[in-house]
């Protein structure tokens, strides 16, 4: 007979399912769309000029209502916080199937996001609950891989539903998916609320309250986050026209590159669980600034031609990846049971902000010339390099402080 897991790890494994298929569907809702922005452009006569405002909705929702909502989200059963935010985030991406104009689509984004952030910092805070520290880097890994699975599933699958049946089918199906998934977790998912009591508790104090503000470990893991979504976006907005005119990739060929990309980064976050737990975070991150010296230099600061665009951005993609499991699995430490909601309610807001500055940053630095070549990548990548090398300095700083704070 087949092995049966324990009691405490086949929790732990369906927790874990349910929380990726959340994760997901909030992924592939977000990257579904500005792919087929030239689509519903061109269907509601949308200046092509606007498109950034439309994925701009959603990022700047996200921010305002993760820093909102980490006020009050610990308050709550997080199987019930999870449910609604999936409920709203998936009327808020229907309603953007039903768009008639720039302002009404631009509307059901700020909806969307307004629900997609906290949902994400709930199901993240699910999932540290659960697990134990010694399994968390790994658990963080096959979480986060739902992240790599959108982006290579849901940005071809959007087009070719757009191409067959219309723009407004991906959001639609996208909705209805978020709807089902919020009743898989009402259903499958057990009560949380062991850290509800001293939430409200430490709420009514004012006292308590200025303590969490003024806790430097939550601080530096804030800077931590916001520096990582910085230094990424200062590129991946960039890329695509960066290797198609820069390098020369054919378009044809650039859906392969995040195909790859996707799918090495799928591994390297499982990868990069296990190694956190055996390793640490800290080594796992001082691999990666290598890695990203080394594509930097190749891709940006060197571009010789020798080797393919392919060859060089995959461990990017990699890099980017393992990156992001070293730095969460050490955030997830930070904050008690109680708090964890609102802390990655705040952390995800803070990180919606690092990405929208460093997309903006990345626009303001660089000049399309008349081939449409971009001048000033080599600055941009100089700049997000800076960044990268700042994230061991703040993981080190968080690591310290925690083992300095009081069991």
């Amino acid at each position: 007979m087949p092995d049966i897991p324990p009691p405490d790890l086949a929790r732990e494994r369906k927790l874990i399912v349910v929380v990726a298929a959340v994760q997901f569907v909030n992924v592939l809702d977000f990257v579904m769309v500005m792919p087929m922005g030239p689509d519903f452009a061109i269907a509601l006569g949308i200046d092509l000029t606007h498109l950034g405002a439309i994925g701009g909705a959603y990022t700047a929702a996200a921010a305002v209502s993760g820093l909102l909502a980490s006020a009050f989200l610990d308050r709550f059963d997080r199987r019930t916080a999870l449910a609604w935010g999936m409920v709203g985030l998936g009327i808020g991406t229907l309603a953007g199937g039903f768009a008639w104009d720039l302002r009404s689509l631009i509307a059901a984004r700020v909806l969307a996001g307004a629900f997609g952030g906290p949902a994400t910092a709930v199901a993240m805070a699910i999932v540290a609950d659960a697990v134990p520290p010694a399994r968390r880097g790994r658990a963080m890994g096959a979480v986060m891989g739902s992240f790599s699975i959108a982006s290579v599933v849901g940005v071809p699958a959007g087009l070719a539903l757009a191409q067959h049946l219309g723009w407004r089918w991906p959001f639609l199906v996208i909705g209805g998916a978020c709807l089902a998934v919020a009743a898989l977790a009402r259903a499958q998912l057990p009560q949380l609320r062991d850290h509800v009591a001293r939430a409200s508790a430490e709420a009514a104090s004012v006292r308590d309250a200025v303590g969490i503000l003024g806790r430097r470990e939550f601080w530096l893991s804030y800077a931590m986050g916001a520096t990582a979504a910085l230094s990424s976006f200062l590129l991946i907005p960039n890329l695509s026209a960066y290797t198609q005119y820069n390098l020369g990739l054919p378009r044809g060929d650039l859906g392969l590159l995040y195909l790859y990309g996707g799918l090495a980064s799928l591994v390297a976050m499982w990868s990069a669980g296990r190694a956190v737990d055996r390793l640490g975070a800290l080594s796992v991150l001082n691999l990666t600034v290598v890695v990203f010296f080394g594509v930097l230099w190749t891709g940006f600061w060197h571009w010789t031609g020798a080797v393919s665009a392919i060859a060089v951005f995959v461990p990017y993609f990699v890099a980017n990846a393992a990156r992001n499991v070293a730095f969460n699995a050490t955030a997830s430490k930070v904050p008690a049971a109680h708090e964890r909601a609102r802390f990655m309610s705040a952390m995800s807001a803070v990180q919606h902000i690092g990405a929208a500055t460093g997309a903006l940053v990345s626009g303001l630095m660089l000049v399309e010339r008349a081939d449409h070549r971009l001048a000033g990548m080599g600055a941009v990548a100089m700049a997000s390099f800076a960044a990268s090398l700042l994230l061991p300095v703040w993981l080190a700083l968080v690591e310290r402080q925690l083992r300095r704070a009081p069991a």
